[in-house]
């Protein structure tokens, strides 16, 4: 019954028995909101922590979190957070009886780590052999085979260069996927439909793949066209020496929403999946962790065409991103979970125990521009930060805080933002909210995307796949598209605001001055510009109310107008609305952070908007001839010299950012 999933999941949500004894000191060996996260549950277990991080995130939140904290090199995460010598060396030094790895880090590390079991050093995670295993996508997709797992077509074996690519992808059928062997989150993937993308797609692949994972394999398969992203958590157990385990599926996650193969919203579980496709494919989800011997948490990822047909894509072997919406609707603590497996306990739940109890929806807010590409890196500094934790409901799993910077050595993610409810409609609803109510300053983010994906009509009735924001945003995002009361509701906020902000610049604090203003006014007549429209603006005050005549209508707007608090809540005619003025100065002009998007007004009194048109326009400044990157990074290769002639769509150089590769091309023919 609902009641005993209820009281199931209170019973062993966040239970930890003080009596079970783990380990005494746990290193950390990565950054961000996953360190966060980790240290979290180890305070919770008593378990002292230690953090490493490079010289540029000395400060950074994860460091301040843990007991401990040593510096392993400098930025570039191949010299410190990969940097194995010197993550060595700090387990010696700090005595850790555990580490929690970045299991981007090659094997070669746990190799490095099995030699240290001796001194009583445990690996939070699976042994070598599965992650090797599991890791690799060529060894993992036989394994797959072998294990009964319903599989994609494609090549087996490692393509060798981009000739013997482009014969595969003939023989196996365009469209295909080029991906990277020892891969994941995105990196080193292309999808070719042609011979020409081919080639481009595993050189771009071959390159991303070496710089992230220090492997440059490649493996090629079938595209499959217009999937659902679906993952199968699995917890597993091997408890004795006969390797006897017991193993967990922990339900699914969908994760279709996708941009450059990387998730954007998750949630669990998914709307698609029935009793019977969920248990089929928690159960070859399970069958491939028993394979490999698997013991600890990880995932199984697969895509799922129309007809529920499903295909395994990759097991990944760490605890995932989207990690939460899981905990969220089975109530377990999966770092625990983990921790408990590695010091030897037995899992303390059957199958039957685990319950789908609620909805649970994730959305990823990175430092991204999503007008260009659905998201291309931002950096900066986070001038103004403040997490909607005040809204019911709502869990954010963050790594930075204000004053934090946003660099281009690290993934752009600023936090994973979670809402739970009990159905799909409430725990939507909340996140609706949460994005309102998140106030980032400082770098371009997201949140204007996510808040249209999550109420876009497709996304709401279920229908999506990962190829929903293309179809749904063919010519590229352009934020949301105001209705015509919309529009009437942001330009009578915006007024209000100006007007409010007028009357509290007459206002003088402590000793009474002789009055230099005229007697107070009780109405304005202004001028908006929004967008190519210029409107007229009647405002009248009642109170702490307004009354606002626009398009020939007239709207009551009610406030606290306090100005000083980066969030305000404005009621319009019995229509409550959370905004955020981003900016505004002298000139009239304003940003105003509405139903997820910034817009930009301009409002001037009568005269100034009649004596506005003798101003001189500045002229905008010619860039045709010049190649600007659109996001910053390093540039790692030039395919051209002075004096070389080019054409419209050659490649000029090649841009890495955050571990990404893009090509830049001329925009139009002319020499160099």
């Amino acid at each position: 019954s609902r009641w005993c999933l209820i009281t199931s999941h209170k019973l062993y949500s966040s239970v930890y028995d003080p009596n079970e004894k783990t380990f005494d000191k746990l290193l950390i060996a990565n950054r961000g909101e996953i360190a966060c996260r980790v240290i979290k549950t180890c305070k919770k277990m008593g378990i002292k922590t230690v953090a490493i991080h490079s010289d540029v995130d000395a400060n950074a939140v994860h460091v301040k979190m843990a007991d401990e904290s040593v510096c392993v090199g400098p930025a570039p995460t191949s010299k410190s957070y990969l940097n194995m010598d010197a993550i060595m060396e700090v387990i010696r030094k700090t005595r850790a009886q555990a580490v929690s790895l970045n299991v981007s880090i090659c094997c070669s590390f746990l190799s490095s780590l099995s030699l240290q079991a001796s001194e009583g050093v445990t690996f939070i995670g699976p042994d070598t052999h599965a992650i090797q295993a599991m890791g690799d996508k060529i060894e993992s997709k036989l394994l797959a085979k072998n294990a009964k797992v319903n599989t994609i077509p494609g090549f087996d074996g490692v393509v060798k260069d981009a000739d013997e690519a482009v014969r595969i992808a003939r023989e196996i059928g365009y469209p295909v996927m080029i991906k990277a062997s020892a891969g994941g989150g995105g990196k080193g993937m292309r999808i070719a439909w042609d011979d020409e993308e081919t080639r481009e797609g595993f050189r771009f692949s071959s390159q991303e793949a070496a710089s992230s994972f220090g492997d440059d394999r490649l493996l090629i398969e079938k595209f499959i066209d217009n999937p659902r992203h679906i993952e199968i958590p699995v917890l597993l157990f091997q408890v004795l020496a006969d390797k006897h385990g017991n193993a967990l599926w922990l339900n699914e996650r969908e994760c279709s929403i996708q941009r450059r193969n990387q998730k954007v919203v998750e949630e669990a579980p998914s709307t698609f999946l029935d009793p019977e496709t969920r248990r089929a494919m928690g159960e070859q989800a399970v069958a491939l962790a028993k394979a490999v011997k698997y013991s600890s948490a990880g995932t199984v990822e697969f895509l799922v065409d129309s007809s529920k047909n499903f295909y395994f894509l990759e097991m990944n072997t760490r605890l995932q991103v989207e990690h939460p919406v899981t905990e969220c609707i089975t109530g377990l603590d999966l770092v625990q979970e983990m921790i408990r497996v590695a010091k030897g306990y037995p899992l303390r739940h059957k199958q039957a125990d685990i319950p789908i109890n609620g909805w649970a929806v994730e959305c990823r807010v990175y430092a991204e521009d999503p007008y260009k590409s659905f998201g291309l890196p931002s950096i900066g500094k986070l001038s103004q930060y403040q997490e909607p934790l005040h809204v019911p409901s709502v869990r954010v799993d963050s790594g930075i805080q204000q004053g934090s910077d946003i660099s281009i050595y690290y993934d752009p993610m600023i936090s994973k933002l979670i809402t739970y409810g009990s159905n799909r409609a409430e725990a939507l609803k909340r996140m609706e909210e949460a994005l309102d109510n998140y106030v980032i300053r400082g770098v371009a983010h997201n949140i204007s995307l996510l808040r249209e994906v999550i109420v876009h009509p497709r996304f709401v009735q279920g229908d999506i796949s990962t190829k929903f924001l293309p179809e749904v945003y063919p010519d590229g995002f352009k934020g949301h598209k105001l209705t015509d009361l919309e529009r009437r509701e942001l330009l009578a906020t915006a007024v209000s605001l100006y007007v409010a902000e007028q009357l509290r610049s007459q206002r003088f604090l402590g000793t009474p001055r002789i009055p230099i203003a005229k007697s107070k006014r009780s109405s304005w007549e202004l001028s908006v510009r929004l967008g190519d429209g210029i409107y007229p603006v009647a405002v009248s005050k009642d109170g702490s109310s307004f009354s606002v005549e626009v398009d020939g209508m007239k709207l009551n707007v009610t406030s606290e107008w306090n100005l000083a608090s980066p969030l305000l809540s404005v009621t319009i005619d019995g229509t409550q609305r959370t905004i955020q003025r981003i900016s505004r100065n002298a000139s009239g002009e304003t940003s105003i952070q509405f139903l997820g998007t910034v817009y930009k007004l301009q409002i001037l009194t009568k005269v100034a908007a009649e004596l506005s048109k003798y101003m001189p326009e500045k002229a905008a400044e010619d860039t045709s001839s010049i190649l600007r990157s659109p996001m910053p990074g390093t540039v790692v290769a030039v395919s051209v010299k002075p004096g070389d002639m080019v054409s419209e769509g050659q490649e000029i150089c090649v841009i890495e950012a955050m571990k990404m590769q893009n090509s830049m091309i001329a925009a139009k023919t002319g020499k160099v």
